[in-house]
């Protein structure tokens, strides 16, 4: 059973693949999840993988019902977006696989990195973890904060 409290997605975890092409969820990240809960793993444009926790999946769902069935463009984002997406829960030890889609649209052969962002996480290869790290790094971090109001 869940407890009760709010998950922040934070830190950093590196991670491998297992034969099965399981990764675990960190388990500061887990606590307040049941093993039956639907995440909501999506290829993000920029090279790595966007994982929705349940909360974020219930918005996005409530988000994409207003869409009208008539435009074309927000028809042709949700196909992408969900046939693209793995939807999933994980096991008892917080394992889940990842698909292979996925793994390769991220470029991920067997080292994974969790990201935290907050309100969900991000897994992305090593290589794009670092090249993400260089291009907020020392003032351009800073500018990126007052551009967005922090």
């Amino acid at each position: 059973m869940a407890q009760t409290g709010t998950t922040v997605y934070s830190g950093r975890f590196e991670h491998t693949l297992d034969d099965k092409n399981r990764l675990t969820i960190p388990s500061l990240w887990r606590w307040v999840h049941t093993d039956t809960e639907t995440f909501l793993a999506i290829p993000h444009p920029d090279g790595y993988i966007a994982v929705l926790p349940p909360a974020r999946v219930e918005k996005l769902l409530a988000q994409i019902s207003e869409m009208k069935l008539s435009d074309r463009d927000a028809q042709a984002v949700k196909a992408r977006l969900f046939s693209d997406a793995l939807s999933f829960t994980f096991d008892k030890q917080g394992r889940f696989g990842v698909s292979p889609d996925l793994l390769r649209h991220a470029g991920i052969a067997k080292d994974a990195v969790l990201s935290g962002m907050g309100d969900t996480f991000n897994i992305l290869s090593p290589s794009r973890d670092a090249e993400m790290k260089r291009s907020t790094a020392g003032e351009n971090f800073g500018d990126m904060m007052r551009r967005v109001g922090l």
